[in-house]
């Protein structure tokens, strides 16, 4: 609509710089890695049991979306609107800005969606009204920032706010509903799995894969590692700059078979490898990782 066109005409020419700078790092939250860092402070630093069941709300909305956003296919606003409207973010930097396979459709806006559902999941667990405001002001900051860097119109991130809350109530409902966790679980693949069929972007099969990884995580780390909360700073620092270095690190290692061009394409093979990729980093990461949490521990403790 040609209002909405206007509005972020208007956002891009009022704010410059300023607001290109501001809608990057809100932006930025809600992103792959921003997502992570969060829900890996919730799980390794805050408590373990929020943090899987916040990866699951997390995860299920991430997957969801792309299905919602291939069905609808509308462009983002730079692609429709090359001569009024800048891109001045990309999902996939190193990607052509057209690149749709990368850079993904519009509507719904998943920042805006995922940012919503993890900060007001945070909210209903704490029952804190800090925690309440905190989650609105985010959520509102981050959807205005899509605006700003040209990625959404104002009704994909409209969208997006009510998707979050819609997936907080499905989990919700799924775990009202039904008491076995594997159960709850398949149905949620069950949901996902029909996007194999017509979704093409990078973001579904990356979701399919954190999703994947975190359903077979869950009940090894309950029988094989059963790793502990954890007051201590220094393990929480060491926790999370393990993780990270093992997310970057491990991102490079399973790419190396592969060449440039394949990761890159849209082939059912590439896409196949990259759900594998994600499956492998988040299994690894919260599964096999906080074995070696024991050790950490003993660091900054007095004798």
């Amino acid at each position: 609509m040609e209002w909405e066109v206007r509005l972020i005409e208007w956002l891009q020419q009022t704010l410059g710089g300023a607001g290109t700078a501001f809608g990057k790092v809100f932006s930025f939250l809600g992103g792959e890695t921003g997502l992570l860092l969060l829900m890996l402070i919730v799980l390794f630093c805050w408590k373990k049991e929020v943090g899987l069941r916040l990866g699951a709300v997390i995860c299920a909305v991430l997957t969801w979306l792309p299905m919602i956003k291939s069905a609808v296919l509308r462009p983002r606003p730079y692609m429709a609107h090359p001569d009024r409207i800048e891109a001045r973010e990309l999902v996939a930097a190193d990607a052509a800005a057209d690149d749709v396979a990368a850079q993904g459709y519009s509507f719904p806006s998943m920042h805006s969606a995922s940012v919503t559902s993890l900060f007001f999941y945070l909210g209903r667990e704490l029952r804190k009204r800090w925690m309440w405001i905190t989650a609105a002001l985010f959520s509102f900051l981050v959807g205005i920032s899509r605006l700003i860097v040209g990625m959404h119109y104002p009704t994909d991130v409209l969208a997006g706010w009510a998707l979050g809350f819609a997936g907080i109530g499905i989990i919700a409902l799924l775990e009202k509903k039904i008491k076995k966790e594997w159960i709850r679980h398949g149905i949620i693949l069950l949901s996902v799995l029909p996007g194999l069929f017509f979704v093409r972007t990078h973001d579904y099969f990356t979701a399919l894969g954190l999703l994947i990884g975190l359903f077979i995580v869950i009940p090894f780390e309950r029988r094989y590692v059963r790793f502990q909360d954890t007051r201590n700073v220094w393990a929480m620092i060491l926790r999370m700059a393990g993780a990270f270095g093992l997310y970057f690190g491990l991102n490079t290692l399973l790419k190396l078979p592969f060449s440039e061009a394949f990761l890159d394409g849209t082939t059912m093979g590439a896409l196949l490898v990259r759900t594998l990729r994600y499956a492998i980093d988040l299994f690894v990461i919260a599964g096999i990782y906080p074995m070696v949490f024991p050790l950490f521990e003993k660091v900054g403790r007095k004798k």
